[in-house]
């Protein structure tokens, strides 16, 4: 009789450790966050420089409203000529993985003595005012999912982002960033040729009074690439950095997302 007991109690205890197990397993949840990637890719509207340098120290985003969220996501500690980033040419800044949410702001941080505009050969240095303090915060509202990847579009207009703040024969610049954003799945582009390519084109895509993306048309074959636009109808003017020819202009282009609206060749009357 004892051995049954005996048994008896060694089954019960069993069955109890079984059944706390069970709670276990079925009260516990998983507590690992979903997670969704962050791409970043730096390019440029151009300017009429030989060399337009950044130093980028880091790249940070924000999940909050404020200013308590800031997470550095890529260190580059690297300098970018903005002008070599044109026609479809971009660098990845960061490429991180981030918990899903939305991130409403992304900030560089720039160094503020290694920048530099090369003008006819001479290089001078760019200062930026606010760049080791908060750094350059852009408002994006990055949206990102799990298992998914978002690339945002940072084009950075150099032309207008370095200020000249003197007078020959001893001028100084400053860099005030001029940045434009996008979201890669949200733009498409458009491309084509402008010829001659000695006419040195630039080109840009114009909406209404606004003008949303420029690039130079490539002096060995006259190729061009208006990227990061939204979709929607633009006017593409044309015009020349070389004297002697007239204008160009395409109107009601159209950009569909995704996609690259090639509008063939594009050429230059010469002025009589």
């Amino acid at each position: 009789m004892k051995k049954m007991k005996s048994n008896y109690t060694q089954i019960l205890a069993v069955i109890i450790a079984l059944g706390m197990v069970f709670f276990t397993g079925c009260d516990s949840t998983d507590s690992t966050p979903e997670m969704g990637t962050l791409e970043v890719r730096l390019f440029d509207a151009p300017a009429d420089y030989d060399e337009v340098n950044i130093f980028v120290e880091r790249v940070e985003v924000n999940n909050t409203e404020g200013d308590e969220g800031w997470e550095v996501i890529s260190e580059p500690m690297q300098s970018y000529n903005l002008l070599e980033l044109t026609n479809g040419v971009f660098e990845v800044i960061a490429d991180a993985e981030l918990e899903a949410g939305l991130y409403p702001q992304i900030r560089l941080v720039l160094s503020r003595d290694e920048n530099s505009v090369v003008i006819d050969g001479e290089s001078h240095g760019l200062f930026v005012p606010s760049g080791t303090e908060t750094g350059v915060k852009l408002n994006v509202d990055a949206e990102i999912e799990a298992d998914m990847t978002y690339t945002l579009l940072v084009d950075f207009d150099a032309l207008r982002s370095v200020v000249k703040t003197g007078q020959a024969p001893t001028p100084g610049y400053i860099l005030k960033p001029v940045i434009r954003t996008a979201n890669l799945v949200e733009t498409g582009n458009i491309g084509g040729v402008v010829e001659p390519f000695n006419a040195r084109a630039v080109v840009y895509a114009i909406a209404g009074d606004d003008t949303l993306s420029t690039t130079f048309a490539d002096t060995d074959t006259g190729e061009f690439l208006l990227v990061g636009l939204e979709g929607g109808l633009y006017d593409v003017s044309v015009e020349a950095r070389e004297e002697g020819y007239l204008p160009a202009e395409l109107s009601d282009v159209e950009v569909v997302t995704g996609e690259t609206n090639d509008v063939g060749t594009i050429v230059l009357d010469t002025e009589e």
